[in-house]
């Protein structure tokens, strides 16, 4: 997988703020940043794990439903 442009931050306060291409896209809080963070620093987890991991978070990933949403009649313009 390539580098999808996600970078994430940690704060003190126990904020998760991942950003893209320079901008924050979102900020996680509580629970979801401390799940994110034991995601993200597991053994094993490469860079492309965790560009994965930025995009499913921000809801910035491919659904593989692209082509079949596509090809419904209420999308054809019809």
């Amino acid at each position: 997988m390539e580098d999808l442009g996600f970078s994430y931050r940690a704060s003190r306060e126990g904020e998760v703020r991942i950003r893209r291409g320079g901008r924050v896209v979102t900020t996680l809080r509580g629970r979801a940043a401390q799940e994110f963070l034991a995601e993200a620093g597991a053994v094993g987890v490469t860079p492309a794990d965790v560009q994965a991991l930025c995009a499913r978070v921000t809801g910035n990933y491919r659904r593989g439903n692209e082509r079949v949403a596509r090809n419904h009649p209420r999308n054809r313009g019809g």
